[in-house]
């Protein structure tokens, strides 16, 4: 089986890789990237392209799966760049894997692309996918879900899977996660157990996670097995205000959603941090989601905690960790005054 990877160097692309690398009933690997790595030891095969400009079709050529993570989560202040890589780019993704006779075709979709629900049941796959219109992010994977139902209807014979994670840490990804939400005033020394004050409770502050290698594995069993439909991705427990303060040995302090959201558009217009005040909205207003079917349909099961996910992505902020590719590149002085000389948030990134 050959697999093609559309975003192979970043947080989930690493991770996706590794674990298809691992697979005997996998043959060839096939990397893509804006920036591929350097190095280029080990069985994958490097391709060089933009989703947004590049022939993608002589790359999918004899692939039997195609993986579509690619997606750029800045710059946040220009929302025509990111609608132009994260939909128009996953539309020419999606038109190649047709043109070059792909037989399954994986994608990245997200929590962040259902529509707002209070957290009080978790949803399933067939909550509807219209996101939430206050985030780009969320306009943009419901978009694309759109796309993919034209898609499945003009070729019933490609195999389409539709991934609906949660939020995706791992220690490698800790500097890229940095850069992209919180910014270069985030002094990473105070990212530890004990050195944190308070962790706000925000009403409607709940978040599913999972680690890294628990996403890779569940996109390996969804390229090597007969599946198709959506499927949500995410590990226990729920996190909530409660268990982040206990996991930082910090206390926890009321905060009411007007107030928060008016700090975090602040800080946004001062440009202190990258992330638009949107995503926070969106955290606020996506579902929480039910993981049965990826257990029962793909067999998947989770090996290591939500817990277990944001501690190992804490720790590797306050390390300065990263990886051997372009985005997941580690914290470094030269790095985060780069980041103020482009605009805090004002610069595009490489795929994840």
């Amino acid at each position: 089986m050959r697999v093609v990877v559309v975003g192979a160097t970043g947080n989930v692309g690493t991770s996706v890789v590794r674990a298809l690398e691992a697979d005997e009933n996998v043959t060839s690997v096939v990397g893509v990237a804006r920036r591929p790595p350097g190095s280029r030891g080990g069985p994958t095969e490097w391709h060089k392209a933009d989703v947004v400009r590049s022939d993608l079709s002589p790359i999918f050529e004899g692939a039997d799966v195609v993986v579509h993570l690619a997606w750029l989560f800045q710059p946040t202040r220009d929302a025509v760049v990111t609608w132009r890589a994260n939909v128009l780019g996953s539309t020419r993704v999606f038109r190649a894997a047709a043109e070059a006779g792909v037989s399954a075709l994986v994608y990245a979709s997200s929590v962040g692309a259902y529509s707002p629900r209070p957290k009080d049941v978790p949803v399933d796959e067939s909550w509807p996918t219209h996101g939430f219109p206050g985030a780009a992010y969320g306009r943009e994977k419901a978009y694309v879900e759109r796309v993919l139902d034209v898609f499945e209807n003009d070729n019933p014979g490609i195999r389409v899977v539709r991934m609906r994670p949660g939020f995706i840490f791992k220690r490698e990804a800790a500097s890229e996660q940095r850069r992209l939400f919180a910014g270069p005033f985030l002094p990473r020394r105070m990212v530890k157990t004990g050195r944190i004050p308070f962790v706000p409770d925000i009403p409607g502050l709940k978040l599913q996670v999972l680690h890294a290698e628990d996403a890779a594995e569940a996109y390996r069993l969804a390229v090597t097995k007969p599946v198709s439909g959506a499927f949500n991705i995410a590990a226990e427990p729920v996190l909530d205000p409660r268990t982040l303060a206990e996991l930082l040995g910090a206390r926890v302090v009321p905060v009411s959603g007007p107030l928060a959201r008016a700090a975090v558009s602040a800080g946004w217009h001062l440009r202190l941090v990258p992330a638009a005040p949107g995503l926070m909205e969106l955290a606020l207003a996506i579902p929480l989601m039910n993981v049965d079917r990826a257990r029962e349909v793909l067999g998947w099961t989770p090996r290591h905690t939500s817990e277990d996910a944001i501690r190992t992505a804490l720790e590797g902020v306050h390390d300065g960790a990263g990886g051997d590719t372009a985005p997941l590149a580690p914290d470094s002085m030269r790095g985060r005054l780069r980041e103020l000389a482009t605009g805090v948030g004002a610069r595009a990134t490489p795929e994840r």
